[in-house]
């Protein structure tokens, strides 16, 4: 594999591709509306990827930046390109590329109370084998809660809610966002 990171900033030959993927990966009550993610990419501590193999585009990758932390805000490879090692790839790529930061992502509440547990917990095992660490920490982004994974340390609910208005601006004052200690 050639894993490569394309910013979308510099080259928008994705673009469809990445906006389908976007809106097929994530449920609604997950997504920012995407023209929020397009005014992000256009500021200098967010990174919005095309994540290619060579010349074949197969997902997308969008990090935000604040400080010495780097939040993978969403993160998925294509439906046709899945269960090839592409995801820990592009993982392992992020890895790198943030290398002395502190690498954090969400993952979707392990509780046995959702019909979708074990789909939950092949997830998590997934994130683990591609190197993160569950961090003990919940976040709540809105109605949904998560769980945090990250390398190389913990965030604080300050450090993280810093981190979202770096992206949000002010619209951040209006949903619900924080770090749940645990």
């Amino acid at each position: 594999m050639d894993i490569r990171f394309v910013n979308i900033k510099e080259d928008k030959i994705h673009m469809e591709k990445v906006k389908r993927l976007y809106h097929t990966a994530f449920p609604a009550d997950e997504r920012a509306p995407f023209s929020m993610l397009m005014r992000g990419e256009k500021k200098d501590n967010i990174d919005f990827f095309s994540c290619l193999d060579g010349e074949e585009w197969i997902g997308l990758l969008y990090v935000v930046n604040y400080l010495d932390m780097s939040y993978i805000f969403y993160f998925a490879v294509d439906d046709d390109k899945r269960g090839r090692g592409y995801g820990t790839a592009i993982l392992k790529g992020a890895q790198e590329k943030y290398k002395g930061r502190r690498l954090f992502l969400a993952i979707e509440e392990l509780d046995e109370k959702y019909d979708n547990y074990s789909q939950r917990v092949s997830r998590l095992h997934f994130y683990e084998n591609a190197g993160f660490v569950r961090t003990g920490q919940k976040m709540q982004e809105g109605k949904v809660i998560y769980d945090l994974m990250g390398i190389g340390g913990r965030i604080s609910n300050k450090e993280y809610r810093r981190l979202i208005k770096s992206f949000a601006g002010i619209v951040m004052l209006f949903f619900t966002m924080k770090i749940i200690e645990g």
